[in-house]
């Protein structure tokens, strides 16, 4: 089994939700992990991004910073 497509989100964020809605279309494994719950989420986007901004998405050895700009690529990578 492939490690799982991990989204770090927030409830209320649109593109965060797009995500989600997107990657759940695959059946590759998704791990949702909302950042707003506990800090140690927020801390871990910021070891990967030197940012706290989402979502914050990583698949395989890339991690992206937003969905819609990187569309593209999320989906080649996703499909």
């Amino acid at each position: 089994m492939k490690e799982p497509v991990k989204i770090y989100s927030i409830p209320t964020c649109s593109d965060c939700n797009y995500a989600k809605r997107t990657s759940k279309s695959t059946r590759l494994p998704i791990q949702i992990i909302t950042a707003k719950k506990n800090v140690k989420y927020a801390e871990e986007v910021w070891n990967l991004t030197g940012k706290q901004i989402v979502p914050t998405i990583v698949i395989g050895d890339k991690v992206f910073v937003g969905f819609a700009e990187n569309l593209s690529e999320i989906r080649e990578l996703l499909s």
